[in-house]
């Protein structure tokens, strides 16, 4: 149950993010309360997480690595932002890193 809290705290966080981009400087009424609500969902459920046993830096890792990578794709993909070769090598880098840290973790 901690993974399910922690996968809603990705998913909150990263609507959050992306009704900010679509908020125009929070001008716009709908995507600036989702930011609100995304943000503060994501950390209740983080919390919730945390709760139920999932050590800080593992929780936070996968929470800032998977938040990264999806609003980066959804950023390329609905926003047309674009995303070089050298920015892919990169979110592999976080995602190593943070399968690293779950790896070292004692269990």
């Amino acid at each position: 149950m901690s993974w399910v809290m922690l996968a809603g705290a990705i998913v909150a966080e990263v609507l959050g993010t992306v009704s900010l981009k679509i908020s125009d400087g929070f001008s716009r009424v709908i995507p600036s309360i989702l930011v609100v609500i995304g943000y503060a969902a994501a950390f209740v459920l983080l919390s919730m997480a945390l709760k139920r046993g999932i050590p800080l830096g593992i929780a936070y890792g996968v929470w800032a690595a998977v938040g990264v990578a999806l609003v980066a794709l959804i950023g390329a993909v609905v926003f047309k932002e674009g995303l070089t070769w050298t920015q892919v090598g990169g979110l592999v880098l976080v995602a190593a890193g943070v399968a690293a840290l779950e790896m070292g973790a004692a269990h």
